[in-house]
């Protein structure tokens, strides 16, 4: 369980490139979205998630490479789902609505599987830009964002 302090670390770290990469979970990524969505008016996710992204993998010793680190697809849809379950309780507390998106589909590291196959989820083309689902269409709407 989250709290909003636990929260703002993850996000905060991730952006200054900071985070420890043992602090790099599933459940990390989910609430970092969650907080540069509602809490960094000054970044636009769907632009700055990318090089935010690219950037603290390099960082922490990762790669950015066609088999491993970034990957666009799964990022943009990811933003779109922690933006429309933001959306549903937004008076809430940050905490409230992460622990929230976690109990639900977003907390299965593998929720992209229900909606693209994973010859398409893990292409290339998908990695490196965005490909949509082949398998069934995503509950929510995606914002395009720069590759």
């Amino acid at each position: 369980m989250f709290r909003d302090a636990d929260i703002s670390r993850i996000g905060e770290g991730l952006i200054a490139a900071t985070l420890p990469r043992a602090d790099w979970t599933h459940a990390a990524h989910v609430a970092a979205a969650a907080h540069i969505i509602a809490a960094r008016p000054d970044l636009d996710a769907e632009r700055d998630m990318p090089a935010i992204i690219r950037r603290y993998n390099l960082a922490t010793g990762g790669v950015n490479s066609d088999s491993a680190g970034y990957h666009h697809s799964i990022t943009l849809a990811s933003l779109a789902a922690v933006r429309a379950g933001l959306a549903l309780a937004p008076a809430a507390p940050l905490a409230v609505q992460v622990n929230a998106l976690l109990a639900g589909l977003l907390g299965d590291k593998h929720w992209p599987e229900h909606f693209w196959t994973r010859d398409v989820l893990f292409s290339v083309a998908a990695r490196r830009g965005w490909v949509a689902p082949d398998k069934a269409a995503l509950p929510f709407t995606v914002r395009a964002g720069m590759a």
